[in-house]
């Protein structure tokens, strides 16, 4: 068996690790560089594409065919794009089947095209490096990548050639580089990770040996390039200003004002102050200006602002606080900044900052305090290429004592009758995992049942995200008597597949779901906030519903136990069954066209009185079919009840 590699495919750069005599490190390429930009460069059409270091010089020369953050796009509908995200320098497109195509020289790529170049260079850089052939891998994706973006992930590497044996959400990744040397200990763990393109928040419990993901929430949309391109708006504002060209005219200057945006981001992790030049942007123009780090504070605060709520949410999810962590691990190259760390010292009541120096590291820089510890003692780089490699060797059997436990972001279920979400896997639950449940039809003579898999954390179907539909054949019965088992099992790649079987027959389908829709992670936050903020409407929404299906089916069995007995029924017992029939629908005439929920509390009311004045109706309907079977005189018209 071939070696397993670990490859962190990230935005901005990609790393690939493995592990040599149970030490993990980062293979280092021709150029002794351990990092490898995550761009492509298309020289021609038919021509070999450039890839790497080699790529983004190419950038601010050739931006239309220089492919950078191609990673945002993976897996993802072009209509859910933001706007933002398809401000890049190179043509970006749908697809023929929805998705996202890049165009180059009249070819059109697919984002899992072009990071397969990407994991092809790192497959190759590897083999040189420790001289044997590769073609096994452990992929880390953000913990917020949906099923269709981990598919995506997963073909990517197979274009590469590499088997994909694993894919694992970069913070769990991280927190086993972290806590490798320190597998006997319990601790809870943070892990804030902020790269280029996600950010990801997870709470983890290291116990014995055990890794478990206890809770995560990010946004697939929120990293580095985010910065790059506040900090690029207020450069070509500057520009624009002092006289200069309209940089937004011309892609050449857009990735040449970018290009120095992040340069200047990075210096200024280090320094105070830094020179940006940017000479003949025009034949007789050129630019300079002094960016303080306090001024690069200013523009891309309100952005590392918006981290802080997946932080709470996570906490919340985990039912924990902020003074339960033990540690707080720093992921991801845009953690050096500063500010990132300052905020986090105060959200997470870590330490208190004395920046007397520039590098911030940990002892130098922060006072005892009584809250977890900002840890920074990884490269925020490669903490999670070298987990990768960590899990591809638990995987190999190199790590016997270490076992991963994922959780999946939010619940799955599917849809019941009444318009309501039958959760089967709720969220944070630990991957893999295998769940299911007996169902069966709300209508006579039913030949088939719909299977309607969603997504979400509302409690009506319509309010969640649908991710497929299939369908299940089965034998024509009454309403009630077929029995179908509906089956989801999430692998530890965090993909899920469906089966439903119908327990007379043994007839089953078994489906992959691929998502129908790709929502981005905003559209993920509002979910699970919308659940919070609507939690006691939909919890009233949701008795509504389940009352409206009782009455559904009371009314009308006793309406026909009713006529059964017609003729026979004392005149006073029919007055009380006509009054508790008219008192359920009148209750149900209070349901709100715009809310869909009525007046709960009445309703259930109304079906406890109808449930007790209709106990002698049916004793005497089972008296009666007992005495059917039995060839026995049919038993006597109830009494009224007391």
């Amino acid at each position: 068996m071939s070696r397993i590699i670990g490859i962190d495919l990230g935005t901005t750069n990609s790393l690939a690790a493995v592990v040599d005599s149970g030490i993990p490190y980062v293979v280092a390429d021709a150029e002794g560089q351990r990092l490898t930009p995550s761009v492509v460069h298309f020289p021609s059409r038919d021509g070999e594409p450039l890839v790497g270091r080699v790529a983004a010089r190419s950038r601010a020369v050739k931006p239309r065919h220089t492919v950078y953050s191609v990673k945002r796009f993976m897996g993802r509908r072009a209509s859910d794009l933001a706007s933002e995200e398809l401000q890049v320098n190179y043509p970006v497109q749908p697809s023929s089947t929805g998705g996202v195509a890049v165009e180059m020289h009249g070819r059109l790529w697919s984002p899992e095209e072009i990071s397969a170049q990407v994991l092809r260079k790192l497959k190759h850089d590897v083999e040189v490096a420790i001289g044997e052939p590769i073609t096994r891998a452990v992929i880390t994706v953000p913990a917020y990548f949906n099923d269709s973006q981990r598919n995506a992930t997963v073909k990517a590497g197979e274009l590469a050639g590499l088997v994909v044996e694993r894919i694992v959400n970069e913070p769990t990744a991280a927190a086993l580089a972290y806590g490798l040397d320190k597998l006997a200990e319990h601790s809870l763990i943070a892990v804030y990770d902020l790269g280029g393109g996600t950010f990801d928040l997870s709470i983890l419990e290291l116990n014995n040996g055990v890794f478990q993901v206890l809770a995560t929430h990010g946004n697939t949309r929120l990293g580095g390039d985010d910065l790059d391109r506040r900090i690029a708006e207020y450069l070509a504002e500057k520009i624009k200003e002092g006289g200069g060209p309209d940089v937004a005219s011309s892609d050449v200057l857009s990735a040449r004002v970018r290009e120095a945006a992040e340069q200047a981001k990075i210096k200024l992790s280090t320094e105070t102050g830094v020179e940006i030049q940017l000479p003949f942007l025009t034949e007789a123009w050129s630019f300079s200006l002094k960016l303080s780090r306090q001024k690069l504070e200013e523009l891309t605060g309100p952005i590392i602002d918006r981290t802080r709520a997946h932080c709470v949410r996570s906490l919340a999810d985990a039912r924990l606080k902020a003074e339960d962590l033990n540690q707080v691990i720093l992921v991801g190259g845009q953690t050096r900044m500063p500010l990132v760390r300052r905020k986090l010292a105060e959200w997470f009541g870590c330490a208190e900052f004395e920046e007397a120096r520039g590098d911030l590291r940990l002892g130098e820089t922060y006072h005892k305090a009584a809250g977890p510890v900002l840890n920074t003692s990884q490269n925020p780089d490669e903490a999670v290429a070298l987990g990768a490699a960590i899990q591809a060797e638990i995987l190999s059997g190199g790590f016997k004592n270490v076992l991963l436990l994922d959780v999946t972001p939010l619940s799955l279920g599917i849809e019941t009758f009444g318009g309501l979400m039958n959760v089967i896997v709720p969220r944070n639950s630990t991957l893999p995992i295998k769940a299911g449940e007996m169902f069966t039809t709300a209508v006579d003579n039913q030949r088939n049942m719909l299977i309607h898999v969603l997504q979400g954390e509302r409690e009506r179907a319509a309010d969640n995200w649908s991710l497929g539909r299939f369908e299940l054949e089965f034998e024509p019965a009454p309403k009630g008597v077929p029995r179908v088992g509906v089956q989801f099992e999430i692998d530890a790649n965090g993909i899920l597949h469906v089966l439903a079987r119908d327990i007379k027959t043994g007839h089953q389908t078994v489906v992959q779901i691929k998502s129908a829709v790709d929502v981005d992670d905003a559209a993920v936050q509002k979910m699970v906030e919308e659940s919070v903020e609507h939690a006691f409407d939909d919890l009233k929404a949701r008795q509504w519903i389940e009352a409206k299906v009782k009455a559904a089916t009371d009314l009308p069995a006793t309406r026909k136990a009713m006529s059964q007995f017609m003729a026979e029924l004392d005149p006073e017992y029919k007055k009380q069954l006509e009054e508790s029939l008219a008192g359920v629908e009148e209750a149900l005439s209070t349901e709100d066209s715009k809310t869909r929920a009525g007046d709960v509390t009445r309703l259930k009311a109304a079906l406890a009185q109808l449930d007790q004045v209709t106990v002698p109706l049916a004793e005497a309907q089972l008296d009666r079919l007992l005495g059917e079977m039995a060839n026995q005189p049919p038993a006597s018209p109830p009494s009224p009840s007391a």
